[in-house]
This record gives structure tokens, C-alpha cells and sequence, in this order.
């Protein structure tokens, strides 16, 4: 699998990133770039934290007629619940280790790192923390659901097992519905995971009140 090399910024306009305490590794949504979410860093103004933002690796996606676009895993069905791709979604995770790795190898300590995922990204993001067999300082999981949630009792790691989840959903949203990530939610908190819920008035996409939740979020957990 190719990947390109991941953007990576910083909010409080710092040039030198070796100076960065803590890292967030953001993904983003089937068919975007790094870059999409690349305006919200700047929103978020948090001083000290290097911003990765991965771009995903183009592949023909089976929902979409098999057109090729940036993707995570491929998608099957109406639901992304429905059939789902586990050799895409491991190899997805295998990545993302990599790139925490990379921050592990910079200094930066792993409960200083937040995995972050807008929906297929918030799928893999949830996926891997809670799998990742060192503590990590917490997971935004926006408009997304877990996958494959029958495996996680098994592949959990007690690493994680009280790891901060942060996870929105919009009640208007079409793309994945408010009970598909209803579900994801309960199957966490039956688990007993510490999960923060939001709902807001919003489609499958973000809004200002969402980021200001989501600052508050990260520097609760990165203070």
C-alpha cells in the first residue's frame, strides 16, 4: 500500500516541531486529504502539540461503483456496518501504528498522542486505540462507529481500557446514522470505556460549536 507522506502542522505557528510535548494524528474521511482538516488546526490554537494529518491511500471503493478515491478500508454496503473489510481496516491500523511509532521515536511520550478520525477516519482511529498496546492520552471519534465490534472484547488492550473517548455524532446526519453510532457508543460503554457523548444539530460534517467542544476536550487530557 502507498501512502504519501503525512502533512504536518502546528497551531500556535511554532517553525520548529521538535519542540512539540504532545501529537495528535488526525484522519480524515473517505474520499478527502490531510489537508481537509488542516483549517481546524488552526482553530483549535493549541500551543505545544504537532498536528498529523495522514493521507489515505487511493483504492477502488466497491459502494462507490469501484471508483477509485482516497479510503481507508473499502466499503460494501448502504451501511458501512453492513459487510465490512477487515484486511483493509487491519492494514489501515498497521499505518497508523507506524505513525505513532514515529512520534514515540521523536521523544514524544504515547500518553501524550491522540488518535483523532472523521468518519472512516474516526472508524480507524477508535479501532486502533483501543487495540494499541501502550496508553494513549485519548481518542476523537466524529461521526463515525466502531468496526468489526464483535473482535474488540478480544483485541482490546488493557492498555487502553480507560483511555478518553471523545465521540460527536450529527442527528441529521445520512451517511452514518445517529444509530449506528448509538450503538458503537453503547458497545463501549457496556465495555466500560469513559466515553464522552455528543450529539449536535449538524449533517455528516463539523461545526464551530463541535470544535470548541473538541479544544476543551484535548486540553483537559493533554494539560
Amino acid at each position: 500500500m502507498n501512502y504519501n507522506p503525512p502533512l504536518e502542522l502546528s497551531s500556535d505557528h511554532e517553525s520548529e516541531f521538535n519542540h512539540k510535548n504532545a501529537s495528535i494524528i488526525w484522519l480524515h474521511g473517505l474520499g478527502a486529504d490531510g489537508y481537509d482538516f488542516a483549517p481546524i488546526v488552526q482553530q483549535l490554537n493549541l500551543a505545544g502539540v504537532r498536528f498529523i494529518l495522514p493521507h489515505a491511500p487511493e483504492m477502488a471503493v466497491t459502494r462507490n461503483n469501484g471508483y477509485i478515491m482516497p479510503a481507508w478500508y473499502d466499503v460494501y454496503g448502504l451501511t458501512p456496518i453492513s459487510h465490512e473489510d477487515e484486511v483493509g481496516i487491519k492494514i489501515s491500523q498497521s499505518y497508523i501504528n507506524s505513525l505513532i511509532q514515529n512520534e514515540l521515536d521523536r521523544g514524544v511520550p504515547s500518553e501524550r498522542i491522540v488518535l483523532a478520525g472523521f468518519s472512516q477516519g474516526g472508524a480507524i482511529a477508535l479501532y486502533t486505540a483501543l487495540r494499541y498496546p501502550q496508553r494513549l492520552a485519548g481518542v476523537l471519534a466524529l461521526s463515525t462507529y466502531m468496526p468489526l465490534k464483535k473482535s474488540l472484547a478480544v483485541e482490546a488492550h488493557v492498555a487502553n481500557t480507560k483511555l478518553p473517548i471523545f465521540m460527536v455524532h450529527g442527528v441529521l446526519d445520512e451517511v452514518i446514522s445517529l444509530e449506528t453510532a448509538s450503538l458503537s457508543r453503547e458497545l463501549l460503554q457496556d465495555q466500560h470505556y469513559a466515553v464522552s457523548w455528543h450529539e449536535y444539530n449538524m449533517a455528516h460534517n463539523v461545526i464551530p460549536a463541535e470544535i470548541n467542544d473538541i479544544r476543551h476536550f484535548l486540553q483537559q487530557i493533554l494539560q
